[in-house]
């Protein structure tokens, strides 16, 4: 099976690229290399995919690429790319995530109108739930996205459902809930954190630290998407999350014992678009697609420092890596 993965050299689309590569299948990934975050992080996360005879990898826009004649080569899509970061999403900013998140998904969308996919994947989000009063938060809870960043992933989240509906493109929506593990992009929460702890630099937390979040480790939300290109049916929405809540505050001291370092914390003001809590509940999924997480806090935070100390211990290569 030849597959496609947009966003393929970020911190999601790597792991999937990888695992499905690993089972032996054709994998094209599209990346347009986002100045989000230093492109040498997207180069090393892309790196041993190239050494594979089944990867082909275009380093491109999917506004730029001819679609329609590509998906004809492909039986089912993994579309992960978008423009991150709810903070970034103010201001005169928004306009490349209308881009590259609302945009570029229809194109995708309608390139895929004629074509014969067997499913195309969409990565949505918890941001879509933002203000509901629902917790833990279902599929069917009423959506109130708090940051513009949300808006877009709902946007794209509704496009793909009227392609279903009026042409029966076959999609599902998969939304994730924070997602953590090697390869988090270093404008996440705990890349952050870990880089600070490195440095010795204090942590800077907006909030006072009561805010829950269900972090979900990349793993398992790899295996969520390839359970979904399978089981999910068409045109439906699932919720992917570690199917339990963390308060923000109780994981310093983990950190401080993963890293063997003092955590100091620099409290600042809460920030538009942030979120008090998520918490997904994973019901539908576990029951249609037989989605278990199965990586635990502690297991999957020592994995990502020990990511982290290699990430930053390389030659550097380029002066944003000190950053």
């Amino acid at each position: 099976m030849t597959v496609l993965v947009t966003g393929a050299a970020g911190f999601i689309g790597a792991h999937l690229c990888r695992r499905l590569l690993g089972e032996g299948h054709e994998v094209i990934g599209v990346d347009n290399y986002a100045d989000f975050y230093p492109s040498w992080i997207k180069e090393g996360n892309i790196a041993p995919l190239l050494r594979s005879k089944k990867f082909k990898f275009i380093a491109r826009d999917l506004a730029e690429l001819p679609l329609r004649k590509l998906l004809k080569t492909v039986d089912t899509v993994f579309h992960l790319a978008a423009q991150a970061g709810v903070r970034a999403s103010w201001g005169t900013h928004f306009s490349v995530y209308l881009k590259n998140n609302v945009q570029a998904t229809q194109k995708l969308l309608e390139a895929a109108k004629d074509g014969s996919l067997s499913r195309l994947i969409y990565a949505s989000s918890s941001s879509v739930y933002g203000l509901t009063p629902d917790l833990p938060m279902t599929e069917t809870s009423r959506l109130y996205p708090l940051s513009p960043y949300g808006v877009t992933k709902l946007a794209a989240e509704q496009m793909c459902f009227l392609y279903c509906k009026n042409y029966g493109v076959p999609t599902v929506a998969l939304r994730f809930f924070t997602v953590y593990g090697p390869g988090q992009r270093p404008d996440m929460a705990f890349h952050k954190f870990f880089k600070a702890i490195l440095d010795g630099r204090e942590i800077a937390v907006y909030g006072d630290g009561r805010q829950t979040r269900d972090f979900t480790y990349v793993d398992d939300i790899v295996e969520a998407n390839l359970a979904a290109s399978k089981k999910a049916k068409i045109g439906h929405v699932y919720n992917v999350g570690g199917g339990h809540r963390e308060e923000l505050a109780s994981l310093f001291p983990l950190l401080e014992a993963i890293c063997g370092k003092p955590v100091r914390i620099r409290w600042l003001e809460r920030q538009k678009g942030d979120v008090l809590h998520t918490w997904a509940d994973i019901d539908k999924a576990r029951k249609e697609l037989g989605f278990r997480p199965r990586t635990d806090i502690r297991t999957g935070l020592q994995r990502e420092w020990e990511w982290i100390l290699k990430l930053y211990s390389a030659p550097k290569k380029a002066l944003s890596r000190k950053g």
